[in-house]
Formats: structure tokens, sequence, C-alpha cells
């Protein structure tokens, strides 16, 4: 199956890795910066074969992969993916989905007119701890769910918004909920449902004078199963990383999956006794040596799979766009300080340009 990455920047090592380990021949790299193709080739070493481009258009023309990865900017992965998926390319597209609920229906659209598959990376559904738990709520052993918070406890300094002047612009990126912390939102939204009725949010920019976009958010979720969550992100952790978790209390059941990316499970209570507590967390304990976690690799596997047997990926679009119009809600609520019903018809990181001037 012939692959190319769009985008070889902080992520695309991930994706490289995921592509070698699941057997992907990887035909083209692309980057408008040359040296970022180099210097992956070289740290991996690709072969010689693999073909460097600055257009990802004459990429996709030339090359016509079967399966394209997209880990760019993310106000640019909206028209990558439509033109890979316009070119029958099946495509990868790095969280978010897109910065609008337009460009997410679009791409869902064009997927289905194509007949391509389209996974949104939101890799960590694929943790050890996040596929434990699922399998408890499929099971319904929680019985009634009560709430869940995700919380998402990171830092990020000036270095880290210097070196990439799109970070943290409502154009190309969002603010701390729609980059950082939208994998854990996305898991919130999962476990719990998908359906939502309202959000009611409040955002702020606290540490970071020098972006556009909100360093800080919390939320409240009323889910329409009766159940709600609770949201709170931010970058302003000193002096490091503190953690990313995520709890779901029930009825009958209740846990943690914690660490720096929900990668263990820190407390796991059933009244049905079904396994014993100690072995789970043992079990679902995985140390990654960065946020990014183990996912991409078991994401790509499911793709793969969902490619050659004509099936949804894991992943959908419409997850994809699930866990967008979850943080653009919130956006709207903060901003008009109203709670916002969903599904939302539209809404846009660039409505909010100027909110914190």
């Amino acid at each position: 199956m012939k692959y190319a990455l769009i985008g070889c920047g902080r992520i695309s090592p991930n994706h490289i890795v995921a592509a070698m380990k699941n057997g992907l021949e990887i035909v083209a790299l692309c980057d408008t910066n040359k040296s970022n193709m180099e210097d992956k080739a070289l740290k991996f070493d690709l072969p010689n074969s693999i073909k460097f481009y600055t257009d990802y258009k004459e990429l996709i023309s030339v090359e016509k992969p079967d399966l394209v990865a997209i880990a760019t900017e993310s106000g640019k992965h909206a028209s990558i993916a439509i033109d890979c998926i316009l070119n029958n390319s099946n495509v990868i597209i790095e969280k978010p989905i897109a910065l609008s609920i337009e460009d997410a229906d679009k791409i869902i659209n064009y997927a289905k007119e194509k007949n391509v598959k389209v996974c949104a990376c939101h890799q960590n559904r694929f943790n050890k701890s996040i596929k434990k738990i699922y399998e408890a709520i499929e099971k319904k052993r929680f019985g009634r769910l009560f709430y869940a918070t995700a919380h998402v406890r990171w830092t990020r300094d000036y270095e880290y918004y210097a070196r990439a002047k799109w970070r943290g612009t409502w154009e190309q990126d969002g603010g701390a909920l729609m980059n950082q912390c939208i994998h854990n939102i996305d898991l919130l939204r999962w476990t719990m449902g998908n359906d939502i009725d309202e959000v009611f949010a409040i955002t702020d920019r606290l540490n970071h004078d020098y972006i556009e976009a909100e360093d800080m958010g919390i939320a409240l979720v009323k889910f329409s199963n009766g159940s709600y969550g609770i949201i709170e992100g931010t970058v302003n952790i000193y002096p490091r990383n503190l953690e990313e978790t995520l709890y779901i209390f029930g009825e009958k059941g209740t846990i943690k999956a914690g660490g720096e990316a929900v990668n263990i499970i820190e407390e796991w209570n059933f009244s049905d006794y079904m396994d014993v507590s100690e072995e789970v967390k043992k079990e679902c304990c995985e140390r990654p040596l960065n946020v990014y976690g183990f996912g991409h690799s078991r994401l790509y596997a499911d793709m793969i799979d969902a490619i050659i047997k004509d099936r949804a990926p894991f992943v959908s679009a419409e997850d994809g766009k699930r866990a967008l119009e979850l943080v653009l809600a919130i956006y709207e609520s903060a901003a008009t300080g109203k709670r916002v019903k969903l599904p939302l018809q539209r809404g846009s990181t660039l409505d909010y340009k100027g909110r914190f001037n």
C-alpha cells in the first residue's frame, strides 16, 4: 500500500514509525521546508527511493498514494484532506480534523462521494487503558453514568509558540482546548455516549499574551443520556506537564485513567468484581516517552484493515467532527456568556479573531 506523509514537523516521527511498523510502502514526504524531510529520512533510515515534495498537490498527482497522512498546521488540514480525497487517496488527518464545521462536513461528504476512508487521528482511543474502559462501558458495568471529568494540565512556553508562528492563532490553530486538549475532549464525549444537549464554558488567556487564543478553558457539558461532563484544560502548569486524566463515575463503577496522556489506569472499582483492580492496573500501564503515546501504530493498523475490508475506521471523520464541534461550542459559550445547544449548524475558530485583544 503506497503511503505519503504531508507535514514533517513535531508529530511526524510518530507517523513515520507507525507506517514502517505496519509495512506501508513510504513513497514520498512533503514539507515546505526541505530540511525537515531530509532530517526525517536520515533519522529513520528511509530508502533513497523516497521522493521529497514541497508542493503536496504535485505529490498526490504524481505518486497517487493509497494512503496519505496529514500532519501540517491545523488550519491546512481540511483543504489538503479534500484535495487528497478528490484524488482518491484514503486519509489520516491529525487532530483537529478541521477548524470549522463547514470544512468537517465537506471532508465527510467528499469521502462518501469518492468512497475513500478518512480517519481522525485521535490515537489515545487505542491506549490499553482507554480500550479497557470502553469495554466496561459496552458491558454496562458502570450502570447509570453520572458524570465524567477530563483534565489536561500541561505547560507550553514562549519557545514552543515561537518555533512555529501558526501556533495559538485563530486562523491556523486555536488555543489550548483545540490543540493540546482535544484528545481528552474526544475521549470524554465518546465514552459518555457522544450525544450532547448543551455546553456552558469560560476561556481565558492568562499567561501567553503573545498568542491570539486561549491558554485555559473550563466547560460543563450536559449529555443527552442525562449524564454530565466537566472539562478543564490549560497550558499554564508550572514547571512542566503534570497530567492528562479522565475520570468516569457511575452507579456501579469508578475509574481514573491518568499518567501524562491517559495511558495508566489509576483507579478501577466495580460492584460486579469481574476483575481484580490491581491486576487491571498492572495490565493497563503504559509509559510512553512523550504525550503522543503508542497509539499511532495501532491507529494505522486499524486504518489499513478498514481500507482492505472496506469498512469504517475505528476513529472516523464523523468522530473527528464531534471533537471539533465540542471545542467550537465551548468557544461560542465562552464568547457569548450563554449556554450553547448542540448540534452546531456552523462555527469556526475564525469567529473569535480579536477575542482577547
